[in-house]
Formats: structure tokens, C-alpha cells, sequence
């Protein structure tokens, strides 16, 4: 029998029942009342208005409260709105309709990433509460509103790119709970306010991209927990604060391009948990102090691109954490540290352009993690170091163009084979005083096809062999390698000798030159009359056929029976003084032929155009210019060799949608820094400047990699320094220079508008036409870039969005009315191989009117253009 409960308690239980019961009742009335507050239909108004939630019922008994990212509080108000990232179908632009004024409780608000489009209401000033507010990479204009100093509980505010202007108000400074500030790739201008000093509590500080101006204010000294400082991309003047060595917890300071003068302060070398410090294209000069020899938390240094003097301090071997080091382009003297061999964590080294002496330290051999070590244009001379072959992961070498005066060591000559560890991509020993053996490496490294002059593009991969490149601008060298002499026999005193051997073969080899080559003529006469008697259809081959630098042996013969006499069947197209042949020869070898018709090679025009072009590729050699196998001059049968390429030319695949589409962003970025490259080399490397005069997309070649091809050289004209130059109007409608029309002489400045429009019609997918006569009238000045790109590929990514806006910042500067205003193709060249990149504006927010009317300054007959300071 179960024992009996009190009664006592079963009416206590009888109560507590009764109320728990009646509470719930009460809290459930009270929820059912707090659903149908006024206040809380307006938060769920205001949502329902912006569309974000369009697929969610209105009117039904489902709470705001439980929609996608939103947060509430207990008593069912709004505390959060996260909608970053979120895409909707509203158009590609959408003004926001969010009415802050109804989330009077609002802590927490992310809408970055949303395309949304207008100005930021000053009603967002009300959310008194908000701690977090990030409405980054949108499309948002205007100015910052002054209500937004109201916001006094804010801890991070982020809008970096968007199209904010005007100036950063002082009032930011009143929001002294801030940890976070982006302000970054916007639109502002005007000088960084004092007032930012104030915010104590800074964690974070982002002004980069913008168009500041003035000098870094020394109030940000003040700013003791600062760990970022990124003010790069700005027009920053002034000296860098010294005051700013008060900021010990500093990992990240970043000063690039900026106009900051005066030398680097030694008080920087306070900063022992810096872990990036980068001061690149400023101004700076002085010496690099040894201070900072104590910041050995540093990864990354980078001082490339100013105007520093002395010496590398010997107290940089200090800093064994770097994986960066860039002192590139500036005014760098003394030797190479040999500490700098303590750095084995090193990845990149990078000291080209500058006046560094000596030799390379043999401590180099040490950096086992190197991948890239560029030491181009300098004064350095003495040996490689044979220890350098140690470096298994060295992808980059470029010693050129200093003043090696050794042989080139046998140690670079390890064998190679696919997939193993050792994997060097680029070598580039050109204009040196290299002397001796040229090492054979046609096992041991990738294709390289590289010199000063073409550094670019994708390195190719799965080919095993050299180039002459690797190599021009030694005179002293001997080898295997075409343009060079064979090395004689090594001398019984040894290999010192070898290089007044070379001297002796030189001498006596100019000594009898012309005796072989009189005796040469008459021999070729004899027998071109005997072959004449026997059978006078040999003449054909006579002297009058030549091939040269080609793999394996052919002759007319072969043309002839390769194209079966030249049958329509093997046209693959026409030009503009003949037609093009596909041509397989029996070593398995597939070349182009271009073949002047027999009433075209009647007609002067066309003879001259034909042989105009044999003497300027006879003249040239570059990466991407067409190379030219060899041709015939019978009168009877006129013809040029070429090799072959595969997509035949960049009209054809821009004009095929499904070629387009294959010509991913990435590809075209790399065609026209490639076009860049080979104008650069043919109007200032050679020795006789050439102007092409005809650059088109037809007369763009690509390969099977789409790699690109300059050719068609008919109307090349090499530019005479003693005359005017005048010439009649040739080239392609809609890309010729527009003051040839009334000036009729030829210049390289022709050239560089022809690769402006080029370059516009590569990123359009077709050619601009009237856009650029158009631009002048109202209704294109707002016009932006996005839209006049190709649509037909997807938008790129940000890293490529940078390259676009780049080439296209430079596109327009070539396309310059007068010819003196536009840049030279040297000068575009560098600043494709530069790492200095312009400040990245979204695509969306740079119109073709600011393209156009971007400043520029001149020097001289050369203009150079501030790609940095588009108009605002």
C-alpha cells in the first residue's frame, strides 16, 4: 500500500499548478500582444520592403524573427541583419530601401557583397546601439553623412570598396569604441584628419586606395593597440613620422605608392612584431636603416621602387623569418651581404636596378627555399657561384645585364628530368661578359625563350630545350647554341686561355671572311651556269632559296610536293599581297607559307611589300614576332616561310564566340602584354628603330597555346633619324593614328595608338568603332568600364579586375590625340613587368570618361602617363 501525501502538500501542488498554468497564459497573451506591436510590425515592414526576403510569406503567423539572418532579441525586435553575400533578382543594381529608423535596437549589420546602389542614408545615424556595421563591396556613392559620429558604441565600421568621395569627416573621430576602420578603396580625398588619433582603441586602420592627400598626422602615434596600418595607394606627400616607432604592437604597415619623401626613420626598428613593412614606389631616400635588423618577426620587407642610396645593411641577415625581400629599383651601391645567406626561409630576392658591385656570396647557396632571385641591371660582376645549384626550388634566375666577366658554372647544368624536385623555369644570363663554354641544358631546363626584352607571359611548361635569348649580349661565349661561334679545344695551359683562343678564332675569322665569301660567289656562279645547261628548270632553287634556324632539311622540292603545287585545297586563307598555305613536310613539320600571286608580284607595290617584309624579319627575333623559316625570290614562283600557327589570327578567334570564350581573361592579359613586349623590342632594341605600321587583330597571330604573334611586316618601315619620315597612309581603317591623316609622317607613336585601340579590342571582344570618337558626347560620359567589357565571358575576379583596369588605364592613355601625350611602348612594356600595380578600383566605379581624361605629363617628345590618378 503506497503511503499516504499530506494534504497539506497536494493543495500546495493544486496551487503551484493553477499558476504555472495561468502564467503561461499571461506570457502567451503577452507574446501574442508583443507580435502585434506597433513597433514590431514596422521592423517587419521595413524588412518586407527591401525584397531580400521574397520567397518568405507576408501576413502569415511566421514571425520576422524567424526569417534567414535575422537575429532578435527576447522580446522579438531586430538585433541583427546579416544579408552579406546574398544575391538577388532584383536587377544588377539595387537601391536599398531598409529603413533604419525602424530597428531602434539594432546591434549587428552586414550587407556586404549585395550590389546595392545609392548613397548610405543619414538616418543611419539613429541605430544608437549598433556595434557592427559593414556595408563593404557595393556600389555605394556620395559622401560619408556626418550623422553616422552618432554612432558611438560602434566597434567595427567597414565600407572599403564602394565609391564613397569627399572628405573623411573629422567626426569619425568621436566613435572612441572603434577597433576596426576601413575606409579602403573608395573615392576620398582631402588629408588624413587629426582626429583619428583620438580613437584610442584602434586595432585596425585601412585608408588604402583613395586619393588622400597631405601627410601622415602624427596624432596616429597615439593609437598604442594599433596592429594595422594600410594607407598604400594614396597621394600621401611628407616624411614618414618618426613618432610612428610608438607603435609596438604594429604587424602590418603599408605605405606603398604614395608620393612619402625623405629617408626611412630609424625609429621603425621599435616595431619587433612587424611581420610586413612595405614602403614600395615612393620617394624615399637615405639609406636603409640597421635598426631594422632587430624586426625579426618580419616576412615580408618591401622597399622596391624609391630612391634609397648606400648599402644593404649587413643587419637584414638578422631577419630569418623573411620570405620576401624587395629592395628592387632603387639607387642600392655597396656588395651583396654575406649574412643575407642566413635568410633560409627566403622565397624571393629581389635587387634588381640598382648599383650593387661585387659579386654574388657564395652564403646565396644557403637559401635553399629560394624561388625567385632577380639581380638584373646591376654593376655586378666576378662569378656565379656554383653553389647556386643547391638551390632545388629556384623557379626565377636573372642576372642579366650586368657585368659577369666569368664562365657560366657547370653546376646549373644538373640534370633535369619531368616531375623531379629541381625545377629552375627561367634563366637569363644576357648582356653580361660571359666568356667560354655555353653549358648544354637542353635537358636540364624548360623551354626559355626570355631576355631583357621578353620577360612575360606564362612560362610554357613540358619543353626541354634553350634559347639564344637566354644568352645574346655575350660576346664572349661559345657553343652549341645558334648565334654563336663553336668553342675551340682546350688549350694545354688550360681553360684561361680559351678566351684569347676565342679572340684569335675572331680575328682570323674576319681575316678571311671576304676571301670565303668572294670564292663563295664565284663557286655558286660555276655552278649555277652548269645547272643552267643541264636542266633549266633548277634554277628555281639557285641562290635565291633560303632557310635558315629550321629543324631538319628541306628544299623547293618539298614545298612543292607539301602543297601539291600550291592547290587551293592548302589555302588557308589570303593577306594582303597574297595568299597563306598550310604546308606538312615530310620531317613531320607543319609551316605556313604566304605566296605572291603571279600578277601580284608583276605589281611593284607588291614586290617591294614582299621583300620589305623579308628584310625586316632578317633583321629581328623576338618571342612573339612571327618567325620566318626562310623564302624564295624566283621570279616565277615568290614565297615566305613562317612557322605555323594553329588558330590562325586574333580576328578570327574574337570574332568566333566559341574561340572567345576559350580566351579566358587570364589568356587576353597575356596577349596584349606580349603585343606590348614585341613593339617595345622593335622600336627601341633594335639597332635601326622599325615601326610596323599596320597592327591589327588580323595581323595577330596565335599558336595552339594561344600564345601571340606579331606578323605581317609588308609595310614595316625601319625610321630614319636624318629625315622626315614621310610616308603615304598605310595600315588597317580604324586603327591608324589619327595626325597621319594631315601630317603623313610615320612615327613609333603610330604604333602605340594602333596597340591602344588593339588593347581595347581584346577586353571588348570586338573593335571599339565609334566609341572612340563617341566618348566626347554626354550621353557615353558616364559610360562605365564593365560595360564594354567582352559579356560573353563571365566578370573576372578581383586579382584579374586589377590587370583589366590596368591594361585598360594604359589603352587609353596610347589612344592620346597627340601623339606626344602617349606613352612609348618602352615604357608600357616596364610597367606590364613592373610588380608596382595601380590602386584597384571596382570596374563598376571607373567610368571611360575618367579612362580618358586621366592625367598625364610629358618629358620631352615622351609621355608618360599617371595611371594612379584617374579623376575622381
Amino acid at each position: 500500500m503506497a503511503p499516504s501525501v499530506p494534504i497539506s502538500i497536494q493543495v500546495v501542488a493544486l496551487v503551484l499548478c493553477i499558476f504555472m498554468r495561468a502564467t503561461t497564459m499571461v506570457i502567451a497573451a503577452g507574446s501574442v500582444a508583443a507580435s502585434k506591436s506597433p513597433a514590431l510590425e514596422l521592423e517587419a515592414k521595413a524588412l518586407m520592403e527591401t525584397r531580400w526576403w521574397n520567397g518568405t510569406s507576408n501576413g502569415t503567423s511566421l514571425s520576422h524573427c524567424k526569417w534567414y539572418d535575422i537575429t532578435c532579441s527576447d522580446g522579438g525586435s531586430v538585433t541583427e541583419i546579416d544579408k552579406a553575400g546574398a544575391h538577388f533578382d532584383l536587377g544588377y543594381y539595387y537601391r536599398s530601401k531598409l529603413n533604419f529608423s525602424s530597428f531602434p535596437n539594432l546591434v549587428r549589420l552586414h550587407l556586404s557583397n549585395m550590389t546595392l546602389w545609392g548613397s548610405i542614408p543619414h538616418e543611419i545615424g539613429t541605430l544608437s546601439k549598433l556595434t557592427y556595421l559593414d556595408l563593404s563591396n557595393n556600389y555605394l556613392k556620395g559622401e560619408l553623412p556626418i550623422s553616422l559620429a552618432n554612432l558611438t558604441q560602434l566597434v567595427t565600421f567597414n565600407i572599403s570598396y564602394n565609391s564613397i568621395s569627399g572628405f573623411i569627416p573629422k567626426e569619425v573621430g568621436n566613435l572612441k569604441s572603434l577597433l576596426k576602420l576601413d575606409l579602403g578603396s573608395n573615392y576620398f580625398i582631402g588629408p588624413i584628419p587629426s582626429s583619428l588619433g583620438d580613437l584610442a582603441n584602434l586595432v585596425i586602420l585601412s585608408l588604402d586606395s583613395n586619393y588622400i592627400n597631405g601627410s601622415i598626422p602624427s596624432s596616429l602615434a597615439n593609437l598604442a593597440n594599433l596592429v594595422t596600418l594600410s594607407l598604400d595607394s594614396n597621394q600621401i606627400s611628407g616624411s614618414i613620422p618618426s613618432s610612428l616607432g610608438n607603435l609596438t604592437n604594429l604587424v602590418t604597415l603599408s605605405l606603398d605608392s604614395n608620393q612619402i619623401s625623405g629617408s626611412i626613420p630609424s625609429s621603425l626598428g621599435n616595431l619587433t612584431n612587424l611581420v610586413t613593412l612595405s614602403l614600395v614606389s615612393n620617394q624615399i631616400d637615405g639609406s636603409i636603416p640597421s635598426s631594422l635588423g632587430n624586426l625579426t618577426n618580419l616576412v615580408t620587407l618591401s622597399l622596391a621602387s624609391n630612391q634609397i642610396s648606400c648599402f644593404i645593411p649587413s643587419s637584414l641577415g638578422t631577419l630569418t623569418n623573411l620570405v620576401t625581400l624587395s629592395l628592387a629599383s632603387n639607387q642600392i651601391g655597396g656588395s651583396i651581404p654575406f649574412s643575407l645567406g642566413n635568410l633560409t626561409n627566403l622565397v624571393t630576392l629581389s635587387l634588381n636596378s640598382n648599383q650593387i658591385i661585387g659579386s654574388i656570396p657564395s652564403s646565396l647557396g644557403n637559401l635553399t627555399n629560394l624561388v625567385n632571385l632577380s639581380l638584373v641591371s646591376n654593376q655586378i660582376n666576378g662569378f656565379i657561384p656554383s653553389s647556386l645549384g643547391k638551390l632545388t626550388n629556384l623557379v626565377t634566375l636573372s642576372p642579366d645585364w650586368n657585368q659577369f666577366n666569368s664562365s657560366i658554372p657547370s653546376s646549373l647544368e644538373i640534370p633535369i628530368e619531368i616531375g623531379s624536385s629541381h625545377r629552375l623555369e627561367l634563366l637569363d644570363l644576357s648582356y653580361n661578359n660571359f666568356i667560354g663554354n655555353i653549358p648544354n641544358f637542353s635537358i636540364s631546363i624548360i623551354e626559355i625563350n626570355f631576355s631583357y626584352n621578353s620577360l612575360h607571359g606564362m612560362i610554357p611548361t613540358g619543353y626541354l630545350k634553350f634559347s639564344p635569348y637566354t644568352f645574346i649580349g655575350n660576346k664572349d661565349l661559345c657553343g652549341y647554341m645558334e648565334g654563336f661561334p663553336p668553342c675551340p679545344p682546350l688549350s694545354p695551359q688550360g681553360p684561361h686561355n680559351n678566351r684569347s683562343i676565342v679572340h684569335q678564332i675572331k680575328f682570323l675569322v674576319l681575316g678571311i671572311l671576304p676571301v670565303l665569301v668572294i670564292l663563295g660567289f664565284v663557286f655558286l656562279f660555276r655552278s649555277k651556269v652548269k645547272k643552267t645547261k643541264s636542266d633549266p628548270m633548277e634554277t628555281k632553287n639557285g641562290d635565291l632559296f633560303s632557310i635558315w634556324n629550321y629543324d631538319g632539311k628541306f628544299a623547293y622540292e618539298d614545298i612543292i610536293k607539301a602543297t601539291e603545287d600550291f592547290d587551293i585545297r592548302y589555302c588557308i586563307g589570303t593577306g594582303g599581297y597574297g595568299s597563306v598555305y598550310k604546308a606538312p613536310l615530310p620531317n613531320g613539320k607543319v609551316v605556313a607559307l604566304k605566296k605572291l600571286h603571279r600578277l601580284e608580284a608583276e605589281d611593284p607595290t607588291f614586290d617591294k611589300s614582299f621583300k620589305n617584309e623579308i628584310k625586316m624579319l632578317t633583321k629581328i627575333r623576338h618571342r612573339n614576332i612571327v618567325k620566318l623559316h626562310g623564302y624564295c625570290l624566283h621570279n616565277r614562283c615568290m614565297f615566305l616561310i613562317y612557322e605555323y600557327m594553329e588558330m590562325g589570327s586574333l580576328f578570327f578567334v574574337l570574332s568566333n564566340d566559341a574561340e572567345a570564350m576559350e580566351l579566358d581573361w587570364m589568356k587576353r592579359m597575356t596577349i596584349i602584354k606580349s603585343i606590348a613586349h614585341a613593339l617595345s623590342y622593335l622600336h627601341h632594341e633594335c639597332v635601326q628603330v622599325i615601326v610596323h605600321r599596320d597592327i591589327s587583330s588580323n595581323n595577330i597571330l596565335l599558336n595552339s597555346k594561344l600564345e601571340a604573334f606579331v606578323s605581317d611586316f609588308g609595310t614595316a618601315r625601319l625610321l630614319d633619324p636624318n629625315s622626315s619620315n614621310q610616308t603615304l597612309l598605310v595600315g588597317t581603317y580604324g586603327y591608324i593614328a589619327p595626325e597621319l591623316a594631315y601630317t603623313m609622317e610615320v612615327t613609333e607613336k603610330c604604333d602605340v595608338y594602333s596597340f591602344g585601340v588593339l588593347a581595347l579590342e581584346i577586353l571588348m571582344g570586338t573593335h571599339p568603332g565609334e566609341l572612340l570618337t563617341s566618348l566626347s558626347s554626354p550621353s557615353h560620359q558616364n559610360m562605365m568600364l564593365f560595360e564594354i567589357l567582352d559579356q560573353r565571358l563571365p566578370p573576372p575576379n578581383r586579382p584579374v579586375a586589377q590587370d583589366v583596369f590596368f591594361i585598360a588605364t594604359i589603352a587609353f592613355a596610347c589612344l592620346h590625340a597627340k601623339p606626344k601625350f602617349r606613352p612609348t611602348m618602352k615604357w608600357v612594356s616596364q610597367e606590364f613587368l613592373s610588380q608596382k600595380k595601380p590602386k584597384m578600383k571596382p570596374l563598376h566605379a571607373v567610368s571611360l570618361w575618367q579612362l580618358r581624361n586621366q592625367e598625364t605629363y610629358a618629358v620631352g617628345e615622351s609621355a608618360y602617363c599617371s595611371i594612379e590618378n584617374l579623376i575622381a
